[in-house]
C-alpha cells in the first residue's frame, strides 16, 4: 500500500513526497523550502536512515515505522511558530486513537488504550514513549518562516536502551501500517493546523493538550541543562512554557529541558 493523503488533506491543498527510504524528511523537507518550495508539504517515508531528535539524538526509522515531515512556510515569528508543535502533538494523538481502534473495533484493549502527551514533544502509551516531535524554523528571503514539524512514530519496532522507555504500535497489539497511520495523521493535522490558525487559535489548542497532558498535577523534575527544577507539574502558559510549581510556592515556566515524572522526579532523574 503506498503513502498517501487523507481526504481532508487533499481539500485542504496539502501535497505530498514521499521515499522508499531517506536519510532525513526533516532535512529533505527544509532543503526544499530553500529552494523555494513553499508548501503546504508532506514529506514521509517507512525507513529513515539519518534522522535526528531534539538535542541532535538520532532518530532512525527501520523500515516498517514511520518518518514524516510536514512543511508551512507562514507569516509569524518564531516563538508563535513554536507553539505548532503542541497541535502536532494533538494531531498525532488523535491519529493513533482512530487509527487503534479501526484496527481492533469492540477489542478492550484498544478501546481503553490511553494515549497521552509529554511535555514538549513525545507521545506516549502509558509510560512508554511511542513517538517524538521535532520542530524546526528558518527564516527564508522573503521574510517568511519555513517551518518543519517532524513526526516520528514506532510502529513495528521501537529502540532500546533510551532515556524513556520506548514501545511500538505493534507491541502494543495495533496490527496498523505506516501507511495507514499517515493518512490519519495528514488529516487530524490539516483540523488541528485549521484550529492553530497562525497561533490565533493556541488557547484552544493548550486547553485540548491540556486535557491529554502526561503528569499534570503530578511531582516532576525537568533538566534544563544546568541545573534541575522540581516540584509540581501546574500547566503550560500562553507561550507553550511548562509551569512547574516548586516547594516553595513559585510558579516557575520552563521554556526548554528534559521532564521526568514519577518515582524519577523523586530520585532527581539521575
Amino acid at each position: 500500500m503506498p503513502f498517501s493523503l487523507g481526504p481532508r488533506a487533499i481539500s485542504a491543498g496539502y501535497r505530498l513526497a514521499a521515499f522508499e527510504s531517506i536519510g532525513s524528511t526533516n532535512a529533505e523537507a527544509m532543503s526544499r523550502a530553500r529552494g523555494g518550495e513553499r508548501g503546504p508539504m508532506w514529506f514521509v517515508t517507512s525507513e529513515q536512515t539519518a534522522g535526528r531528535g531534539r538535542r541532535n539524538r538520532a532518530w532512525i526509522a527501520p523500515r516498517g515505522n514511520l518518518a514524516s515531515s510536514i512543511l508551512e512556510v507562514i507569516d509569524v515569528s518564531p516563538s508563535v511558530a513554536a507553539t505548532l508543535g503542541f497541535a502536532a502533538g494533538i494531531a498525532l494523538e488523535t491519529a493513533l486513537r482512530r487509527v487503534s481502534q479501526k484496527a481492533s473495533p469492540g477489542s478492550a484493549g484498544t478501546e481503553h488504550m490511553q494515549f497521552s502527551l509529554k511535555w514538549p514533544n513525545d507521545v506516549l502509551a502509558g509510560r512508554q514513549k511511542l513517538a517524538g516531535i521535532l520542530l524546526e524554523a528558518e527564516a527564508l528571503a522573503d521574510n517568511r518562516l519555513a517551518v518543519v514539524v517532524g513526526i516520528g512514530t514506532n510502529v513495528v519496532a521501537a529502540p532500546e536502551g533510551t532515556p524513556t522507555p520506548a514501545t511500538s504500535l505493534a507491541a502494543l497489539g495495533v496490527d496498523v501500517g505506516a501507511e495507514e497511520l499517515f493518512s490519519a495523521l495528514s488529516d487530524s493535522w490539516a483540523e488541528f493546523r485549521g484550529v492553530w490558525d497562525a497561533g490565533r487559535g493556541f488557547g484552544d489548542i493548550r486547553r485540548l493538550w491540556l486535557e491529554r497532558a502526561a503528569g499534570l498535577g503530578l511531582p516532576v523534575a525537568v533538566h534544563t541543562g544546568a541545573s534541575t527544577v522540581e516540584g509540581i507539574f501546574d500547566t503550560i502558559d500562553e507561550a507553550g512554557c511548562m509551569v512547574v510549581r516548586t516547594a516553595d510556592g513559585r510558579r516557575v515556566p520552563i521554556s526548554a529541558g528534559d521532564v521526568y515524572f514519577g518515582a524519577a522526579a523523586s530520585a532527581g532523574a539521575a
